[in-house]
């Protein structure tokens, strides 16, 4: 099986220059934008692979660079050179495209999906109301059951303690606790569905 070549030469064909091919150029010659295309296509692209590292991403800039070389083609100066137009432009855009990727890499742990940010600025509207519910239930519990409660649920004591703390018998702190519970039981039940 022969070695086929899978890119053109990498020089303009001998018979035109550089001037001939930017004069063509310049005046829309498709055939000079093609040869210019097929002579430098590669080396752009090797260049942008260089600095990029994926091959994928070095062709579609090196595709940018030539469209826009088209679209640029009377603005372009008689003296300028198409190649150093073209590896200039290659590799500027192959920069920007390394920095945008870190830039976006270095941003990402602060993206979210606008949807979860919603989401999560329910959640905490949520909790905060039903933080809010909870204190008012609580503040609005008879006095001895308010203490008892906080003792039990807010510092951990266990019924014993309380009640020794207290001086009361602990079937009274089992009572008051039932009592607590049974109102913010009823205060609370909107958020308890």
């Amino acid at each position: 099986m022969g070695q086929v070549t899978a890119f053109p030469p990498l020089q303009p064909p001998p018979t035109l220059d550089s001037k001939e091919l930017l004069d063509r150029l310049r005046k829309g010659d498709e055939a000079a934008f093609d040869a210019i295309f097929r002579a430098w296509y590669p080396s752009l692209v090797r260049a942008s692979e260089s600095i990029v590292r994926s091959r994928a991403v070095a062709e579609e800039i090196v595709q940018d660079v030539m469209l826009e070389l088209w679209k640029r083609r009377e603005s372009l100066a008689d003296n300028s050179s198409p190649q150093a137009y073209l590896f200039q432009s290659t590799r500027n855009r192959s920069l920007n495209h390394v920095r945008h990727a870190r830039v976006e890499k270095q941003g990402e742990p602060f993206a979210t999906r606008p949807e979860s940010v919603d989401a999560i600025a329910h959640s905490h509207i949520v909790e905060d109301e039903m933080r809010a519910a909870m204190e008012r239930a609580i503040d609005g519990l008879p006095e001895r059951c308010r203490e008892i409660f906080e003792l039990s649920r807010i510092r951990g004591l266990k019924y014993l303690e309380i009640a020794a703390m207290l001086g009361i018998s602990v079937k009274t702190v089992e009572a008051q606790m039932g009592k607590a519970l049974r109102i913010l039981r009823e205060e609370l039940s909107p958020w308890l569905r």
